[in-house]
Formats: structure tokens, sequence, C-alpha cells
């Protein structure tokens, strides 16, 4: 974005790190600002799900025109497909290009999309009832970690990218080195580095099909562990549920109180790594559909707008 780090000078240097500091302390402020009953929900969620409808709005509509050999072409892909439409030009060019954003990506966004939200729906009641007959449920989502397992993976990712690369870039030649991963650039071209990379296109993947493979069980496997992981160390395992819900005076309907813990057990742990292979399936097909944005942006999008609706929807029941 900035250009080589060795033709930036240090007074521009110094500028970026001022621009990234004085943009981490806004951010901390608003997301303190929200919390604070001031609005709803994170500002960091809230400007990771902006973030994301930005760039679906802008790639399906920019209006930024460009000059290749065949021709005039828009950036956005729908105005692309209307431009294709009216000077009757190949239709296949605006679902299938390769330069800009196409049909086929907007399609796929709008897809992993829907299917987040589909996904959102699917729950397990469990009954319960009180000393003095109150009755109740505690949902059990399907997505019992939200979008936490795919947070989790990605800052893992990240942290071995940093690690591989810098190691690379002064250990080059080290075996232990190289199977860490070996870059181009900005690019991982071998090692766990670049297999943990998503492929590029379905082209790659009947190309490198063992990349593929390995590709799609690391996510799942991560994603599964990092959400079964995340629930202990949250106070939202079996355990912490059912101790939350003695306190409350609540015991699950035509079971002892005895038997609560065991009855949780057999939801809680499933849902949750179930729901992270489902988090991380999800960010595959994103991923390997070319859907704008990147399945991990897509999901963190979908799920932190749901849950703002959520929650506006029970201070709208609360009020009234």
């Amino acid at each position: 974005m900035y250009g080589p780090v060795a033709q930036l000078g240090v007074g521009n240097a110094l500028l970026i790190i001022l621009q990234l500091v004085f943009a981490g302390i806004i951010l901390q402020c608003l997301d303190e600002l929200l919390q604070k009953g001031y609005g709803l929900g994170s500002a960091i969620s809230l400007f990771i799900a902006t973030s994301l409808c930005e760039s679906v709005i802008w790639n399906a509509f920019s209006p930024v025109t460009f000059f290749k050999r065949s021709g005039l072409e828009f950036e956005g892909a729908l105005i692309s497909l209307f431009h294709n439409l009216i000077t009757k030009s190949s239709i296949r060019q605006a679902f299938f290009r390769q330069t800009f954003p196409n049909v086929a990506n907007l399609l796929a966004t709008v897809l992993v999309f829907l299917i987040v939200v589909y996904f959102q729906g699917f729950r397990v009641v469990l009954p319960l009832s009180s000393k003095n007959s109150r009755q109740g449920g505690y949902p059990i989502k399907l997505l019992y970690t939200s979008n936490m397992p795919i947070i989790l993976q990605t800052a893992l990712v990240s942290n071995l990218y940093f690690i591989s690369q810098l190691l690379y870039n002064h250990f080059g030649g080290n075996f232990m080195v190289n199977l860490l991963g070996q870059w181009r650039g900005p690019t991982p071209v071998g090692g766990l580095a670049y297999l943990i990379t998503a492929p590029s296109s379905l082209a790659d993947i009947s190309a490198h099909p063992f990349h593929a493979l390995f590709y799609i069980v690391f996510i799942l496997s991560t994603c599964a562990f990092l959400s079964k992981t995340w629930i202990e160390v949250s106070g939202s395992s079996a355990r912490d549920v059912a101790k939350q819900l003695k306190r409350q005076g609540m015991g699950m309907a035509g079971h002892r109180d005895s038997n609560m813990l065991k009855e949780l057990n057999r939801y809680i742990p499933t849902a949750a790594a179930f729901g992270g292979m489902c988090i991380g399936a999800l960010t595959v097909l994103a991923d390997l559909t070319g859907a704008i944005g990147s399945g991990t942006g897509i999901l963190l999008a979908v799920t932190t707008i749901y849950q703002f609706l959520d929650t506006f929807d029970k201070e709208l029941a609360t009020e009234s």
C-alpha cells in the first residue's frame, strides 16, 4: 500500500506509525463509548462488519473505469454486467473475469451470507423449571461460540506467517526454516505457511489437490479444537452453565439436579466442536468460491450484524 519499506524514509515511516497509533486509540475510545451504555455491542466488531459491507458495495457498484485491450471496463461487478448487456458484449466476461470483481464472486458472497444467517437459527432448547414453578428454556445454538473460532484461527495463522517470514528473511537456507515456510515477497510459496494458505482459484485446486486437501483439513480441525478450548476458558462450558443455572434456582425439567451437568455435556461440547467445524467449512467455501472480502471477513460481518440485531430485539422486549 505504501510502497517498498526501503523507499519510505524515516519521516514517512514515523507518520505511518503515528497514523496507526492514533487510529487504534480512536477505535478503543469508540469501543469504550459503546460498552458504557451509549450503544449496542462492540465498536471493533461494528468496524469489521462496516468494512466488509463497504467492500462488497464498492466491488458491486464501483463506477471506476479502466481501458483494456478489450475496451472500456468498469470495476464494479454489476456495473460491468449492465455495461456488457447494453453494449451487447460478452456476458461471460462479466461473470468470470479475472482482473476485477465479477458477478460470480458477488453471488458467492450472497450465498455465504445467506448460509450463515440460516445456520444462526439452528438451536436446541433445553426445558428448565424452577422452585416457584417458573418455566423457561436454555437455548444451545449450533454456532455456540459464534465467530470466536475463526478469530482465534486467524490470529494463529497471522502469527505463524509473521514468524515464518521473519525467519526466512534472515535464515532462508536453514532446512527447518524452509519447512516452516518459504516466501516470495509477501506470498508464501512453500512449507507449512503455503499449505495453510487458501488456494487462489478452482484451477489452483485442480493443479495442487494436496494443498487444497491440507488447507481444508487444517481449517476444520483447528476451528473445532479452538471452539472447544474457548468454551473452557470463557466460562461457557457445561460445568459453568450448570453452576450458573443452579445459582438462579433453575433445574432441568424431568431430570434431577445431579443429572443437569450430564445432560448439558451431551449438547454443549458437541455444539461447540461441530459449530466450529461449520464455521471453518463456511470459511473454506467462501475462499474457494472467491467470495468478496474473504471467508473470515464475511463470517465476522454476518455474525456481528446478527448479534447486533439480536441485542436490539432484546432491548426492545425489555423496554416493552
